[in-house]
C-alpha cells in the first residue's frame, strides 16, 4: 500500500509510500520498535500485533471510545462454549456486533462513547485485536485442533471487518432501483513508528457502510469492509474470499488506502509485485504476488474507474490526480525503470501506480478477480491523502491521541472520497 504514517510530515508520507510520488523506487527497512530496544519475544499464542495492546495509547483509545468492554464480553461468551460450534457462533456474533457498533458510532447512531470523535477507525482496530487475543488464549486450553483455532480466527476476522455482510446488495435493491457499490479500506499500520496512527480509508469504510448515495442516475447503496495490513492474510486469499461474493452483484467497486501527503490519486495500473515493506506483524515479503493459477497471472492489471472524470470533478479540498506512473523491468532488461506513462509491452512489474505494498496488492487482486470472473464493471484503487495531526502534535512522543486538525482532516478526506464514489457511479 502506499499507506503512509500519520505523523504529519512530508517525509513520513514518503516513507509510507515506499514508492515516492516522484516515482523513484525506495527501499525501506521494516521499522524497529519505537523505543529503539530489542523487542521482547511474544508470549505463546500472542502475535506481534496483539502485543501492542499493552501500550498506553491503545488502552486510552479503547477507554475513551467505550470499546474497552468488547473483549471481556467476548471472553465471557467463550468461557461458556463447550464445543467448536458454540465457539464459532460466539466469534461470529461478537464479531458482527463489533462491526455494527463501529459503523453505528461513525454514522451517529447510538451513544458515541468516550471522548474520541465518532468517525475514528481506531476503536474498531484495537477492540478486534483484543478479541483475537482472547480467542487465542481460550483456544490454547480448549483441546481443539490448530486447524479449528485457525478457522475460529478467520470467522472472527471476517465478521468483525464487515466482510461477511458485504454482499453487494440483492434482488430487493434491484427492485428499488438501487445501484450497488463496494468500497474497501484498511487497518492502521506502521504502528511501531507511531502507535497513534489512524487510517482514513478505514474511517471511510465505517462512514459509508450501508448508506445510500444519491446520484444523477438514481440512488446507490454502499457496502464496505476493512482488510488487514498483513502479507500472510493476502496470500491466504482473504481478498478473494470477501470479494468473490460481492463483486458479481456490484455495479462499481473502489478499493481505498492512505497514500501521499496532500493529494488523492486514482491509480491507473496495478503491478504483480511485492516490494518487501514490513507489515503489521513486522513480516517482510518480496516477490511475485501469490495468486491461484499463476500460469495465467498477468504482470499488470488496469483500473476501469472513470479516472478522467474523477480527476476533473471538483470533489473537495485535496487535488485529485490520474496517476499513470509505474516501475517495471522492461522486456529483455534487468534493471527497474520508472515509466511515467504506464507499463510497456512484455515488462515485469516492480511497482504499480499504488506502489509495491498491500494497497497495490488489493487493487491488483480485486481487478484480477474482476477480469477472471468476466465482469464488465468499473473498479479500481484510490489513494487518500496522509492523515495529519495539527502543529505541535506531530511527534508521537507527545502522546496526543487526537486533536481538532486531525479530526477535521479525517472528516474532509471522508467527505471528498464520498463525493468521488458518487462521481464514479454517475460517470460509469
Amino acid at each position: 500500500m502506499r499507506l503512509a504514517r500519520t505523523t504529519g510530515t512530508t517525509a513520513a508520507g514518503r516513507l509510507g509510500l515506499v514508492l515516492l510520488a516522484s516515482a523513484a523506487l525506495v527501499a525501506v527497512a521494516p521499522p524497529p520498535p519505537a523505543t529503539g530496544a530489542p523487542a521482547a519475544p511474544a508470549a505463546p499464542g500472542v502475535t506481534v500485533e496483539e502485543r501492542r495492546l499493552d501500550g498506553d495509547v491503545p488502552r486510552r483509545i479503547l477507554d475513551d471510545s467505550g470499546f474497552d468492554g468488547v473483549a471481556p464480553a467476548f471472553a465471557a461468551s467463550l468461557r461458556g462454549a463447550g464445543s467448536y460450534g458454540q465457539a464459532e457462533r460466539a466469534a461470529v456474533r461478537h464479531g458482527e456486533r463489533l462491526w455494527r457498533r463501529a459503523v453505528d458510532r461513525a454514522q451517529g447512531r447510538g451513544p458515541a462513547g468516550g471522548e474520541l470523535s465518532r468517525d475514528d477507525d481506531r476503536p474498531l482496530y484495537w477492540a478486534r485485536l483484543a478479541m483475537t487475543r482472547e480467542l487465542r488464549a481460550w483456544h490454547a486450553g480448549s483441546g481443539l485442533s490448530e486447524a479449528a483455532g485457525t478457522r475460529l480466527l478467520e470467522r472472527l476476522e471476517s465478521a468483525s471487518r464487515g466482510q461477511d455482510s458485504m454482499t453487494g446488495g440483492g434482488a430487493g435493491d434491484r427492485a428499488k432501483g438501487l445501484k450497488r457499490i463496494v468500497v474497501t479500506g484498511f487497518d492502521p499500520f506502521t504502528l511501531d513508528r507511531d502507535i497513534r496512527i489512524s487510517n482514513p480509508s478505514g474511517a471511510l469504510a465505517l462512514a459509508l457502510d450501508g448508506t445510500v448515495i444519491r446520484t444523477a442516475d438514481g440512488p446507490a447503496r454502499v457496502e464496505t469492509a476493512v482488510f488487514p495490513v498483513r502479507w500472510g492474510d493476502f496470500a491466504d486469499g482473504t481478498v478473494e474470499r470477501a470479494l468473490r461474493r460481492a463483486l458479481p452483484r456490484a455495479d462499481l467497486f473502489v478499493t481505498v488506502s492512505q497514500g501521499r501527503v496532500g493529494r488523492i490519486d486514482v491509480e491507473r495500473y496495478n503491478g504483480a509485485w511485492r516490494g518487501g515493506f514490513g507489515d503489521n506483524e513486522n513480516v517482510s515479503e518480496t516477490g511475485l504476488v501469490p495468486v491461484k493459477d499463476p500460469a495465467t497471472q498477468p504482470q499488470w492489471t488496469t483500473t476501469t474507474l472513470p479516472y478522467a472524470a474523477i480527476a476533473a470533478a471538483g470533489t473537495g479540498r485535496f487535488p485529485v490526480y490520474d496517476n499513470t506512473s509505474v516501475t517495471e523491468i522492461p522486456a529483455g532488461g534487468t534493471a527497474p525503470v520508472v515509466r511515467p506513462g504506464g507499463p510497456t509491452p512484455g515488462s515485469a512489474a516492480r511497482a504499480g501506480g499504488g506502489g509495491d505494498y498491500l494497497s497495490n496488492e488489493i487493487a491488483y487482486r480485486a481487478t484480477l478477480l474482476r477480469d477472471r470472473l468476466g465482469l464488465d464493471i468499473p473498479g479500481g484503487h484510490v489513494h487518500t491523502p496522509v492523515l495529519q495531526f495539527g502543529p505541535g502534535n506531530t511527534d508521537p512522543a507527545t502522546g496526543t491521541v487526537s486533536d481538532p486538525v486531525f479530526v477535521q482532516n479525517r472528516l474532509d478526506i471522508t467527505e471528498q472520497l464520498r463525493t468521488i464514489v458518487r462521481v464514479a457511479a454517475e460517470e460509469s
